[in-house]
């Protein structure tokens, strides 16, 4: 009895939020080391499931790096970086294309073993992302070419409704179309954020093998629960969020700035840690705002 007790405990601590953001928009991006685990994927395929049962509309997108490189390394293709970005030619972005699309097609064959519902949405379904390809400065403001890489510009918004309306989750590869037809590798945080700012979504949410953002990442227990937009970039200037998360804050800040209600960051590795995040009052990772919550 005490169990079922705690049990209704939890639902009527979660049925606050659950009415709030019932028909709301949540972005939700998975990466890292957290796709390579079978028990960690089932979890938060599962959160993503009671996401979309009790009303939000999630939508899913991924990369999947680790096992592009592998598809590389097995048909001979040596990865090629540039400031950090994959650089992609005719037959990198063929690897890229088929690899992420398969991941797509399985996470909605999970979601469906779940006793969901699920549309994978590419280039070879129904694509929902337009994209347009992208340089980096270079010295002297040269451009840097990095082959078939690019950013998401728009989105198939009625494709993605019409998704939604079916109870269907859509699951996003990180690979795009341009207008002309032609494909594009796309980073999976910046396409996420994208999607997120395009539908002006509730919430954004970085799932990977990192809990959030922290004073010192040696110490768990520095952990930054919320964050506004400000206190970010003080951050980065003071060197505290540095290397790879500085590309994702920044799309997180940008999304937010263009009417996003919150961003998250947090570890896939712990079990429904999206459940946590979205339907409890303390929260598992770090939520940013667009600014500081005033003074009591």
């Amino acid at each position: 009895m005490h169990d079922a007790i705690f049990k209704a405990d939890v639902l009527v601590e979660a049925m606050s939020y659950i009415r709030r953001f019932r028909g709301k928009y949540v972005v939700i991006k998975l990466g890292g080391s957290a796709l390579e685990q079978d028990a960690a994927v089932k979890s938060f395929l599962t959160d993503v499931l009671f996401l979309e049962t009790v009303g939000m509309k999630p939508i899913l997108i991924h990369g999947g790096g680790k096992d592009i490189s592998r598809a590389m390394e097995a048909e001979g293709f040596e990865p090629k970086f540039v400031q950090g970005r994959r650089y992609t030619d005719q037959g990198a972005m063929e690897i890229v294309a088929r690899t992420l699309t398969g991941i797509s097609d399985r996470l909605a064959e999970q979601i469906e073993s779940l006793g969901g519902k699920a549309m994978p949405l590419h280039f070879g379904t129904y694509n929902s992302l337009i994209g347009e390809r992208i340089t980096l400065p270079g010295e002297n403001g040269a451009p840097i070419d990095l082959g078939q890489v690019g950013q998401v510009v728009d989105i198939a918004e009625p494709l993605l409704r019409g998704i939604l309306s079916e109870g269907k989750v859509p699951v996003l590869p990180s690979v795009v179309l341009d207008r002309a037809g032609g494909k594009l590798n796309v980073n999976a945080d910046t396409a996420a954020a994208a999607v997120a700012r395009l539908l002006k979504a509730e919430k954004l949410v970085f799932l990977s093998d990192v809990p959030g953002i922290f004073m010192d990442r040696s110490e768990p227990e520095s952990l930054l629960k919320h964050l506004s937009i400000d206190r970010v970039r003080e951050l980065i200037q003071q060197g505290v969020i540095d290397g790879g998360m500085i590309p994702k804050v920044e799309a997180a800040l940008e999304a937010l700035e263009a009417g996003v209600g919150k961003v998250h960051l947090v570890d896939a590795r712990m079990p429904h840690s999206v459940l946590l995040e979205i339907y409890s009052a303390s929260g598992v990772g770090t939520e940013i705002v667009k600014a500081a919550s005033p003074p009591v």
